[in-house]
């Protein structure tokens, strides 16, 4: 019986851990719901030195379809600086990110939160290199709005201030 009990304890501390480890960062899986059109993407503050997340960092979480003739999302950022204008972003390799892509943009609240929802023609479909077969995907940042220059290219470095993609998404533009 003691055995038992041990075991149970065990599993129950081990879930827990696990648990704790996932709302810490902010989020579980980034990827599709099941087989819907809805995916989800994390984004997290990363250690600039390691690119490792950074714990009980700010991060945020977009819901948005796989493939449509426009690029629905909702993004939902939390524990920003308070007051801070932030805007979303496709961003592509190589540095400084020709183009990068504004896709929504807003002022973190009073509670520090920042809500972004936008359904945008994007004329292209969303991965990481679009020559470039098996990449992991498009690059989704929240960045300062004052270090991109929409449409153009990153105009500012401060990686401590942006939520990074864990994984990158992909997007199919069904009417580009």
């Amino acid at each position: 019986m003691k055995r038992r009990v041990l075991i149970a304890l065990v599993v129950v501390l081990a879930l827990a851990a696990t648990a704790s480890v996932v709302w810490a960062g902010g989020g579980g899986p980034s990827g599709p719901s099941g087989k819907s059109n809805v995916a989800h993407l994390y984004l997290h503050e990363k250690d600039e030195s390691t690119w490792e997340i950074v714990p009980d960092g700010a991060w945020g979480k977009m819901k948005y379809n796989l493939k449509g003739p426009t690029f629905d999302f909702v993004f939902n950022g939390h524990g920003l600086d308070v007051g801070v204008d932030y805007s979303l972003i496709y961003y592509r390799d190589p540095r400084p990110g020709t183009p990068a892509k504004c896709l929504a943009w807003g002022t973190a609240n009073e509670e520090g939160n920042v809500h972004l929802a936008n359904s945008i023609d994007l004329d292209m479909d969303l991965q990481d290199q679009p020559d470039v077969p098996d990449t992991n995907g498009a690059k989704i940042w929240l960045v300062l709005s004052g270090d991109v220059d929409c449409g153009v290219q990153m105009i500012g470095w401060n990686p401590t201030e942006y939520l990074f993609e864990y994984d990158g998404i992909f997007f199919d533009d069904t009417d580009a």
